[in-house]
């Protein structure tokens, strides 16, 4: 055996060494590591698949897939208390379009609220919003390409501009990560952002959250886009008629962030727990209200009322800074998004 080869399998022997000892560690010190659990799952996941034989493309996938997301929860965990807006748009859009400047100054009203943003780091729009917020209240993440692939100089070399290889990675995080989403006109890229927003947030497959389609005076861009969702998507059956609830269009950027802040103005977020759907608020349900939510969106409960609810223990643990929120719970019936989105809206109003 060469000396390379025996370098290279006394470095792999030394790894799996330090994987064991590390696993003896956490297993045997459960109060030490709290999550301990689902870090073993992983490791136990990891060497079933190798068992099943995998292809070595498979393996590569997945390894890279992991290191990118753990990478980008990192990056984003100092920030978790900090809302942050999501900014899609075109690539390609030039400094001197009405939809670049629609874009900067966008940004720059919600950095002015105390929000992030957080943009694909690329040209055009992207650039634009990361020009309106500054660099230190952006977020990138890039995904590399043949084309386009280069980071705009805002957000270039920050610590906060994250490289991807994959899509769905760079998707996960930008839905987890972010408190709201602006969409500017774009291709196909924008489009799929659009459509995979929505699909997440009307399935419940992401928390309910503001979706703002943004034009300039004088462009009916998303017009027309609303207009294909209402012929072909909502008088085929193909969508429920409320689902159009799931997002608003404008070509104003102050109304664009009034939505935004109103969202968040009592609602704070949700949790399922055991089956019940809580909502936690920054003001208490009125009993007057409480009768008006009984009345008027009884159709999405699968059962029982709405009623004021107080912080489960399990709340308490993982979400600690959510305990002296106030909260309502109800079994809601997983599939009326729509309506609870116009639910959300009705609490909001109450401020």
């Amino acid at each position: 055996m060469s000396q390379n080869l025996k370098r290279k399998s006394g470095r792999r022997t030394q790894n799996v060494e330090e994987l064991l000892a590390a696993v003896r560690e956490i297993a045997s010190q459960p109060e030490a590591y709290p999550e301990a659990r689902f870090v073993l799952d992983i490791i136990s996941t990891g060497l079933k698949f190798t068992r099943d034989r995998p292809e070595r493309g498979d393996l590569k996938m997945l390894t890279q897939a992991f290191k990118e997301l753990r990478y980008g929860f990192k990056v984003f965990a100092p920030y978790r208390s900090v809302r942050k807006v999501a900014v899609f748009g075109s690539a390609r859009t030039p400094k001197e379009e009405p939809a670049y400047e629609q874009a900067y100054a966008f940004a720059n009203s919600m950095i002015k609220i105390g929000w992030m943003v957080v943009t694909g780091a690329g040209p055009g729009i992207m650039e634009a919003a990361q020009g309106g917020a500054g660099r230190a209240k952006s977020f990138g993440v890039n995904i590399r390409l043949p084309f386009e692939s280069e980071a705009n100089p805002v957000i270039a070399d920050d610590p906060k501009l994250i490289h991807f290889k994959y899509f769905f990675t760079r998707k996960v995080v930008f839905v987890k990560e972010t408190d709201a989403i602006a969409l500017f006109p774009g291709g196909f890229g924008t489009l799929d952002e659009a459509y995979e927003s929505l699909t997440l947030i009307q399935t419940g497959k992401s928390e309910l959250l503001p979706l703002v389609f943004i034009d300039h005076e004088g462009s009916d861009y998303w017009q027309q886009w609303q207009h294909h969702n209402e012929k072909y998507l909502r008088d085929l059956g193909y969508i429920d008629p409320n689902d159009l609830s799931l997002f608003h269009l404008t070509d104003s950027i102050e109304t664009a962030t009034a939505i935004i802040r109103k969202f968040y103005s009592n609602y704070h977020s949700s949790r399922y727990l055991f089956e019940r759907l809580v909502l936690r608020l920054h003001r208490p349900v009125t009993d007057a209200l409480l009768d008006e939510l009984n009345a008027d969106f009884s159709d999405i409960l699968k059962e029982g009322r709405f009623e004021r609810v107080e912080c489960h223990e399990y709340e308490a643990i993982d979400e600690p800074e959510t305990s002296e929120l106030h909260r309502l719970g109800f079994w809601f019936d997983r599939k009326s998004l729509g309506r609870l989105r116009l639910l959300v809206d009705r609490l909001n109003d109450e401020v």
